[in-house]
């Protein structure tokens, strides 16, 4: 019986508070026993127009939250010139190509950074498949999923999950029974793990006490 805790995060790559929310969750696991599981909740999901950032809504949010938000936390992050932002469908289900060889969390960071710190295009098949490449997946079998839409239903059913736990806004985290909506403080999180962990240790010597 293990005692280690999931942690569920429920994210958008097009959310710089969800990149933002990185370095607090890096902190707040560190030498802990834990098992992070990234999930879906597209922001903007197709037909639904996504946002432009030449218009006024982007960069005032950006200028009045994420920007001051950054410079606290030390993230180099800038507001992208990709115009409309991308639908994120496409890269979410090269996320479970990527979670099923146990590269989920690294392919979670690679758009991250791709987006937000090098200004690409998540929506376009050829830069899925070239940063897929870049955290060691096999390109031509990633692409190959990606056009055969391998992991459609796959993605759609974890987008049900989001609407079972009635999520509304990202990063939304699950930690036992405790949720956290926005960037967590590394204390509140890490609290958060330490008290699902007492509370699995309880349960499992009341278990034991009952044999």
């Amino acid at each position: 019986m293990t005692g280690r805790v999931k942690i569920t995060i429920f994210t958008d790559y097009v959310c710089p508070f969800c990149m933002l929310a990185e370095g607090p969750i890096e902190e707040a696991t560190k030498d802990l026993d834990v098992e992070i599981e990234w999930k879906p909740f597209e922001l903007r999901a197709f037909p639904a127009p996504t946002l432009r950032p030449e218009d006024e809504y982007l960069p005032a949010i950006w200028a009045r939250a994420v920007y001051p938000m950054a410079r606290r936390l030390g993230v180099d992050i800038t507001l992208p010139t990709v115009s409309p932002q991308p639908y994120t469908q496409l890269a979410f289900e090269g996320y479970q190509f990527a979670a099923e060889r146990g590269l989920g969390t690294e392919y979670t960071h690679c758009m991250f950074r791709a987006f937000f710190q090098e200004n690409q295009d998540l929506g376009q098949p050829d830069i899925l498949q070239a940063l897929a490449e870049e955290i060691g997946l096999d390109g031509a079998a990633f692409r190959a999923a990606l056009d055969d839409r391998a992991y459609r239903a796959k993605h759609q059913d974890a987008l049900r999950e989001a609407q079972a736990h009635q999520v509304q806004s990202v990063p939304t985290i699950l930690v036992g029974d405790t949720r956290i909506e926005g960037v967590p403080s590394p204390v509140q999180l890490r609290k958060a793990i330490v008290d699902t962990l007492g509370q699995k240790l309880v349960r499992r010597h009341g278990a034991l006490g009952a044999c």
